[in-house]
């Protein structure tokens, strides 16, 4: 089978990239950021990143290139005779498969939102009834799952590298309008405050361990990912500079994120530590008493499923990728089973 390839160097930066922007960056980090203490977990996070993720993730990268192929046998054609680094491909497949199961879900959740302030029913919107509701959670799991692989069915450069390519500039461009707009809310001195003037007083264990697993959660490491799109680089290219480029614009994203929501917490008086329901009803009801609030909400949305489906499409591609090398199917027929699979695995988390 012949190895597809990458047609230009930004779209490997903005595909890896948005393997690692999603849900950890723009729904988990600010719920965490508020609930850690604001400004010192910042710091701590970033720290992190540059200290233990920049390193490993030019550690995965290598691995990638050096191998030309993806999880499922690129320890196999790198470890040394008697060596069982090949266990680890299998585990990255059964990895990304298991977080497909969970993440599809939740961007399904976001895609719902979207649609809910596009068509002006927003105003009864509550994170627990949507999931109890197997409905809502069966339906946007499917839409999400169907776009996902259908992006995959046209190949890697004219379906994923073209659809991520005006899907993260979509993203940056959405971010930077909405973060603009947060700057001119009443609350913003005091939620940017928060947000980015370290407290050291707050900073204890859990705090540094929370940052550093958020370090690792957003970056996507250890699991094949970036590995698989470490083998589309050429050796013409730095790794660590390319490492750079994709932490770089997670970090932009991460930081944007909570531009735009604290700000709007300390406007409307709403909790910063309200934890994972802090976008979907912290941020709703932020949206829905704000003039303009559709406009905004649906924008806002927007942006949250391009970061979340930017994931989806790039841990969807390393399955299939591994799927492929291990069956021999060609990309349209893979896409379907795949997609068919992970639907039915992500029913257990929709239903449960």
């Amino acid at each position: 089978m012949e190895r597809e390839k990458l047609g230009s160097r930004l779209g490997f930066i903005l595909l890896s990239a948005g393997c690692a922007i999603g849900c950890g960056n723009v729904w988990k980090f600010p719920w965490m950021c508020g609930q850690y203490g604001g400004g010192g977990f910042v710091l701590l996070y970033v720290l992190c990143l540059v200290v233990l993720g920049l390193p490993i993730m030019t550690m995965e990268f290598c691995v990638g290139r050096a191998a030309q192929t993806s999880p499922i046998h690129m320890y196999q054609k790198l470890e040394k005779k008697g060596q069982k680094w090949h266990i680890h491909g299998y585990v990255s497949l059964f990895g990304s498969i298991a977080l497909m199961a969970f993440y599809t879900v939740v961007t399904g959740w976001i895609v719902y939102y979207f649609v809910q302030f596009l068509t002006g029913n927003s105003q009864n919107l509550g994170f627990s009834a949507m999931i109890a509701d197997p409905g809502v959670n069966v339906t946007y799991l499917a839409v999400t799952v169907a776009m996902a692989f259908a992006i995959l069915c046209f190949g890697l450069q004219s379906g994923l590298e073209r659809v991520t390519k005006y899907m993260m500039l979509l993203l940056l461009l959405l971010m930077l309008v909405l973060a603009v707009h947060s700057f001119t809310l009443d609350g913003a001195a005091e939620g940017l405050r928060f947000y980015l003037v370290p407290d050291l007083s707050r900073i204890t264990g859990s705090v540094v361990v929370g940052a550093m697993n958020q370090a690792f959660f957003t970056l996507s490491t250890g699991m094949g990912g970036m590995a698989i799109f470490g083998s589309y680089i050429g050796k013409e290219h730095s790794l660590m500079g390319e490492a750079i480029h994709v932490i770089t614009l997670d970090t932009l994203v991460a930081f944007l994120a909570g531009v735009i929501i604290f700000p709007a917490c300390f406007t409307f008086d709403l909790e910063v530590n309200a934890g994972p329901s802090l976008l979907f009803d912290t941020m709703a009801a932020v949206f829905n008493n704000m003039s303009g609030g559709r406009i905004w909400g649906s924008l806002f949305f927007l942006f949250m499923v391009f970061a979340a489906l930017s994931t989806v499409l790039g841990v969807c591609e390393n399955i299939l990728a591994m799927t492929r090398e291990l069956t021999g199917w060609s990309r349209p027929k893979g896409s379907v089973i795949c997609g068919i699979g992970i639907f039915l695995l992500a029913l257990t988390t929709a239903l449960g």
